[in-house]
């Protein structure tokens, strides 16, 4: 191709073809970057295609030459430019999926509520908020949501929060959550009839009956102290705000 350009450089007619190919060539060029922006190079590299094989089938041995040339030049001169970017581009689409990889392997929906729910509990708990969670297990809870307010909603830290503000309707019963979904607020559980040592108010003694009857975990914040308790087969557990969550998940996870 250099060849061809070298021995017919002198003629006229080449030196015409060159010089409009090379400003149609460039205005291109220019266009392509400034207006239709880089994205868009693809369709000049097939414009370029479409002029050699026209310049090839004609026989337009100067065209041809001169097309090919520049296209060879553009090419090197663009993917200068672009080799950079590509690569930044490239190594940040690699991290960005190993990072969603690893945050789908560490953090499964379960273990998302749960985390959801021990940042729930430790705000009731700092804000000596009272508040009792009854998670369903294997026993179905159907029954016992009858006379609470039927919610339905996702677990949602702010909504838990919100029911037992003191200033709420719902804010003296239950709230009863099965899987990922509160089923029902305000609901009300058969207290215990045993005799329990220490102190309980009717929180705990309400916590107590549930876990007598079903195998569900039930969370307790203390309203007068911010305590936290789980009850669990008619069994009470004092958690602190640091072994809170280890310990509900190993409740939450323990097999009949």
């Amino acid at each position: 191709m250099l060849e061809i350009l070298i021995n017919n450089f002198h003629d006229v007619r080449f030196i015409i073809d060159f010089s409009i190919t090379l400003v149609v060539y460039i205005t291109t060029v220019v266009f392509v970057l400034l207006k239709l922006k880089r994205r868009f190079i693809r369709y000049f590299y097939i414009v370029d295609g479409l002029l050699l094989a026209l310049a090839m089938m004609f026989s337009l041995n100067y065209l041809f030459a001169i097309l090919f040339t520049l296209t060879i030049i553009s090419s090197v001169i663009f993917l200068i430019i672009n080799i950079t970017e590509y690569r930044y581009s490239l190594l940040n689409n690699l991290s960005s999926k190993k990072k969603n990889v690893e945050v789908e392997k560490q953090t499964t929906p379960k273990e998302q509520v749960y985390k959801t729910i021990a940042a729930a509990v430790r705000n009731l708990s700092k804000t000596k908020t009272g508040a009792i969670l009854t998670f369903e297990k294997n026993t179905p809870l159907n029954d016992v949501i009858k006379n609470g307010t039927i919610i339905n909603a996702p677990v949602c830290q702010e909504l838990i929060e919100t029911i037992f503000y003191e200033g709420t309707r719902l804010h003296d019963g239950a709230v009863v959550i099965r899987g990922d979904k509160i089923l029902a607020a305000s609901v009300y559980f058969e207290p215990t009839k045993r005799a329990l040592k220490g102190k309980y108010g009717s929180r705990h003694r309400a916590a107590f009956g549930i876990s007598e009857i079903t195998d569900a975990v039930t969370v307790v914040v203390s309203e007068e102290t911010g305590r936290i308790s789980i009850a669990y087969k008619a069994r009470m557990e004092s958690c602190t705000l640091d072994n809170f969550y280890d310990e509900f998940v190993d409740y939450m996870n323990e097999k009949e």
